[in-house]
């Protein structure tokens, strides 16, 4: 498993010379999400979407 830092660095890498900071600051945002919400399926802090449908009539 790749470490955080390595990870980050591969998608910077990978990322065409061009980008700016706010693409570089995008993109690093984009994998911290993806990478918390991952987490949180597999220890199951999350709602199915039954769950999520019926907290949304309440609203």
């Amino acid at each position: 498993m790749e470490t955080l830092k390595q990870e980050a660095l591969e998608a910077i890498s990978n990322m065409p010379d061009s980008a700016n900071i706010d693409d570089i600051m995008y993109q690093l945002y984009v994998m911290d999400k993806v990478r918390k919400g991952r987490d949180a399926v597999q220890s199951e802090d999350s709602l199915s979407t039954i769950e999520l449908r019926k907290d949304m009539e309440t609203w």
